[in-house]
């Protein structure tokens, strides 16, 4: 005889969740999307330091009857009776005459503790209290049967909403935006303003909204990078501690570190990895050229993202248009670059006039291409002709030995080129560990198909960031003469790679350009190019999610 398993119980916080917004339950309970603020913080802190003189203290309950758990902060007895007791930060909702009142998404959160207590002490439980600290105010909670019917309707919901792929839509009131924790996740500015305005609508056109800003600037967490042979990453506590033979110990705290790299033969513990995994962070192993070898990072994750994402592949002609929008993107960027780079030399202009033309008839036929194929020739085309072009944009005083003849990989051929793929590698890197941290499948893309180790949505989106995060900062590093033509390289034969100190100089330069700040076009903010890349990860998320069409509209000036 085969027996039901029981549903999961519900957590009671994510009723508070599903009262406030139902994207926000979603994104929380379903697709465990969790983000930490200061706010959350404040909050967890708040619990902690309680001075709460009740009877029975932080009870943890639960009822497969009810479908839910929970740990109540506190419960009392008054006149024999028990009522449990909330402990919120912020301030308490005015009534009428500006009488305290709880807030709906607490009246909710304190009447499930209510039932759950009633039903672990089998005594009837008439109120609850919700203690504001801002105020400095305790509101008391009647628990009825219209309670009690609430709280039964929205574990319903909260039943129903687990068993779609569907993402619930963004919430009508914007003011419950503000103050989300989840906004960097969810974009509901990004979602409204892509629902306002067509694919070409620029924030500068008077019909365009002007999206409130709640995307953070910048990554508070930078990358730890391990070049030195032998070098160890272990651990100390909530820090990993770096051992380097010739520059001694290093401690980084946990809560600074969004990726470790290990280049060449540096080396991790298992206690570092077990500090990674519980913090996730991933790890990159990578060669000495920069090449990816492989990452250690937590487990899949986003299923709900996944399958929406498989969904979107299976229509050819959706797969098609995004590949396009990542083309255009590239070869105009790569078009702006050498215009940019040549506006105030006229003769300069004039010796990559014919470049500049044929990578315009490039873009031309890229928009028009309906296959994959031509999409990926008319890319080659402006790709020979850009990287022929570049070497006229090295000063002479860079040296000759700095200057590019074309594009040369797998080996590089000359200094120009060893920089430009050790730059490429991190790029793709960083790329790789923004999927993941989104939740989507890599080796999944949209143009690159699967014929090497590289993961081809990894490689798609390394288009969109190759010439302002690369390029730009490589041409603009040897123009100041950052590179030593002899230290920072190595040559054999026609091989050419960077050194130690040619890979830590690289390095500064790639972190620094990667932090720098750039306003999106189609959103009108400035942000890092490191935000950028997982904002443009989101968006094509949202592409698969009903909510598109800001995807791949980033381009530099």
């Amino acid at each position: 005889m085969e027996t039901e398993t029981a549903a999961p119980t519900l957590r009671v916080m994510s009723l508070h969740a599903l009262v406030y917004c139902e994207r926000l339950f979603y994104l929380e309970e379903v697709e465990e999307l969790r983000v930490a603020d200061e706010a959350v913080w404040e909050g967890r802190r708040l619990h902690v330091e309680l001075d709460e003189p009740a009877d029975v203290v932080e009870m943890t309950l639960e009822s497969q009857a009810l479908g839910l758990r929970g740990r109540m902060d506190a419960v009392r007895r008054r006149s024999g009776a028990l009522y449990p007791i909330e402990h919120k930060r912020g301030r308490c909702r005015r009534g009428p005459g500006e009488i305290p009142a709880a807030w709906p998404t607490d009246v909710v959160q304190a009447a499930a503790y209510a039932m759950l207590l009633e039903e672990h002490t089998g005594a009837e439980v008439e109120e609850a209290r919700v203690r504001y600290h801002k105020d400095n105010v305790t509101v008391r909670v009647p628990i009825t049967d219209g309670e009690r019917a609430l709280v039964a309707s929205y574990v319903a919901r909260a039943r129903y909403l687990t068993t779609t792929t569907e993402r619930p839509p963004v919430t009508d009131d914007e003011r419950k935006c503000v103050r989300c924790s989840l906004a960097p996740v969810c974009l509901p500015e990004e979602a409204r303003f892509a629902e306002a305005t067509g694919p070409e609508t620029s924030p500068e056109h008077p019909s365009a909204p002007t999206p409130v800003r709640l995307y953070p600037p910048d990554t508070e967490r930078r990358s730890l990078h391990v070049v030195s042979h032998g070098a160890r990453v272990g651990r100390s506590g909530d820090c990993f501690q770096v051992v380097d033979r010739d520059a001694g110990r290093t401690r980084v705290g946990v809560r600074e570190v969004s990726d470790i790299v290990l280049h060449g033969h540096a080396q991790i513990t298992t206690q570092a990895l077990r500090l990674c995994a519980a913090e996730e962070i991933p790890v990159h192993f990578v060669t000495a050229s920069g090449a990816h070898v492989g990452m250690f990072a937590m487990g899949p994750g986003g299923v709900q993202r996944r399958i929406r994402q498989y969904r979107g592949l299976t229509d050819d002609g959706f797969t098609l248009s995004l590949a396009r929008r990542l083309i255009l993107a590239k070869v105009e960027m790569q078009l702006r670059h050498l215009l940019r780079s040549s506006r105030k030399e006229a003769a300069l202009r004039e010796l990559i006039a014919g470049t500049i033309d044929l990578m315009r008839g490039c873009l031309r036929r890229a928009a028009h291409a309906t296959t994959r194929e031509e999409l990926m020739g008319q890319e080659g085309n402006a790709a020979r002709a850009y990287f022929q072009a570049i070497a006229r944009l090295v000063s002479p005083d860079a040296g000759e030995a700095f200057l590019p003849n074309g594009r040369s990989r797998r080996p590089p051929e000359d200094r120009f080129n060893a920089l430009l793929s050790f730059g490429y590698a991190l790029l793709y890197r960083d790329v790789l560990s923004a999927i993941q941290r989104v939740g989507l499948e890599p080796a999944f893309g949209v143009l690159h198909q699967p014929r090497s180790a590289a993961f081809p949505l990894a490689l798609d989106l390394t288009e969109l960031f190759r010439v302002p995060v690369v390029d730009m900062a490589v041409l603009g590093a040897v123009n100041r003469r950052t590179f030593h033509a002899e230290r920072d390289f190595t040559v054999t034969g026609r091989q050419v790679w960077l050194s130690d100190e040619g890979r830590r100089a690289m390095l500064e330069v790639y972190e620094r350009r990667k932090h720098e700040e750039y306003r999106h076009d189609a959103l009108g903010f400035s942000l890092s190019y490191a935000r950028m890349m997982e904002l443009e990860v989101r968006l094509l998320e949202k592409e698969w999610s009903g909510e598109g069409g800001l995807f791949a509209r980033f381009r530099i000036r």
